[in-house]
């Protein structure tokens, strides 16, 4: 028994000193894989135009009346389910809390006050690389001096609204509480190809690295030949590719969501020594974050089912969200429920989110953006076009420019500063919040501003320094 045991205790060290060596080798002697050529893209129909119209057009986001008409009739049709009895949100968006919701946008949600408040920003629309894409350009007073262009890029399934609350604070911070010497900022907010108003990809093949391509294009098209970034969900990772892609001209780079797959040996070998010795892999207030593996697996089996539809077969479940409004709805409002946790008893008839940082109103402007501009089925062939094989050489390459990472602890995948210093190199700030989650920019527009102006001071104090020397 006693030999069994050492000859166990040595095999586990063997694989623990093979697996250091491993790390090392593809560390510091491998080099990361080329990046791919994605300067000459063409993403519109047919085949490329001689020259594109360099154009830049405002327009105003208008519900016309036929589409809100179908909207209603489609709605007064809904086909609902029957609940389990004392599920709550385990087998979905629960459908009673769902006729709640219609019942609200059909009686109460006002279409003219949210075409108003979309247009409270100016949208315009530039052809690049075949597509029409959307943008808000927001830019401060003329009093503020030492503007920083800064470029906020959304996710799924939000979109450029998750920004609305945080663009004032960004654009005018004396008038929202702010300090003299507070960053201020002109902001473009895009529309992802094929979420919303910006066009969607007419061949296949469009990923979150193109994207990053046709949003530098769209920063030089505007003059700025340099600027900032921000983004969450898959802006965070559009953003990432644009500073791995063109450090030169990112200047800082602020997230506040990575994805756990980083691309490196170390990362792995890291983790499993961290569940036999945490505090040798982490510190103590970063355990959470990571363990138990076992637990956090099974969330994410659990919360990520939508993700491998989407990433297979997305025009599948296209026809039925882009046909039926109660059920893209379902669709997205299940995802925020994470968030909002949501329960049938909470309501009583009536549609309740007042423990959120959102309102039921500014949820289902989210929907309507999806809903009017028929996208849902386009947005979700961002996944099926963003596998991990699609990716696989960016993941290796490390991230150079000046970096941020805010952590909101309702986030459904946070990860310890040690492992998101393994890709960010130059890992300027790195912040727990103290509340908040995946949509950071709608639920804490306030903590998401501060923090991306502290970072921003960080930066520039870094910068001060080096030129003192």
């Amino acid at each position: 028994m006693a030999i069994c045991c050492r000859i166990s205790k040595l095999c586990t060290l063997a694989a623990l000193i093979l697996g250091i060596a491993f790390w090392v080798k593809f560390t510091y002697f491998t080099a990361p894989p080329p990046l791919p050529d994605l300067s000459d893209a063409w993403w519109g129909k047919g085949i490329r135009a001689f020259t594109e119209d360099a154009s830049v057009n405002r327009f105003d986001v208008r519900f016309s009346q036929k589409v809100i008409d179908d909207l209603y009739a489609r709605l007064a049709k809904t086909k609902y389910i029957e609940p389990l009895e004392d599920v709550n949100f385990k087998y979905g968006f629960h459908p009673d809390v769902l006729r709640n919701v219609i019942n609200y946008w059909t009686e109460k949600y006002d279409m003219n006050e949210t075409q108003s408040e979309l247009n409270r920003y100016s949208h315009f629309l530039t052809k690049i690389e075949g597509l029409d894409i959307h943008f808000m350009h927001v830019k401060p007073k003329e009093t503020y001096k030492n503007v920083r262009p800064l470029l906020l890029i959304h996710g799924w399934p939000g979109s450029f609204y998750e920004f609305y609350k945080a663009i004032p604070l960004l654009t005018d911070p004396l008038a929202h509480g702010g300090k003299a010497d507070d960053p201020v900022f002109e902001v473009i907010c895009p529309s992802i190809p094929g979420f919303g108003f910006s066009e969607a990809p007419h061949k296949k093949g469009f990923t979150a690295a193109h994207a990053g391509q046709v949003f530098d294009k769209l920063m030089k098209r505007l003059g700025h030949e340099k600027y900032f970034l921000q983004g969450g969900d898959w802006g965070s990772v559009i953003t990432t590719t644009m500073a791995i892609y063109h450090p030169e001209k990112v200047e800082g780079l602020h997230i506040n969501f990575m994805t756990g797959v980083i691309g490196g040996i170390g990362w792995n070998l890291r983790v499993a020594v961290g569940s036999v010795f945490p505090d040798l892999a982490f510190n103590k207030i970063d355990h959470w974050k990571i363990y138990p593996v076992i637990d956090k697996l099974k969330f994410l089996l659990e919360e990520t089912g939508y993700m491998h539809e989407q990433a297979t077969k997305p025009d599948t479940l296209g026809v039925g969200l882009n046909d039926s409004p109660a059920g893209l709805a379902a669709w997205i409002l299940e995802k925020f429920r994470g968030i909002v946790e949501w329960t049938p008893e909470h309501y009583n008839g009536e549609v309740d989110t007042s423990q959120s940082g959102y309102s039921i109103d500014e949820l289902l402007t989210n929907v309507m953006i999806y809903w009017t501009t028929e996208t849902m089925g386009t947005a979700i062939r961002f996944y099926k076009e963003n596998t991990i094989f699609s990716e696989q050489p960016m993941r290796s390459h490390p991230v150079t420019v000046p970096s941020a990472y805010a952590v909101f602890p309702k986030e459904f995948m946070v990860l310890p500063e040690a492992l998101v210093r393994q890709r960010h190199h130059n890992l300027v700030q790195y912040t727990d919040m103290p509340q908040g989650g995946h949509f950071a920019a709608m639920e804490e527009p306030r903590l998401l501003a501060e923090d991306l102006r502290s970072f921003i001071k960080a930066i520039e104090a870094q910068s001060k320094k080096k030129e003192e020397l």
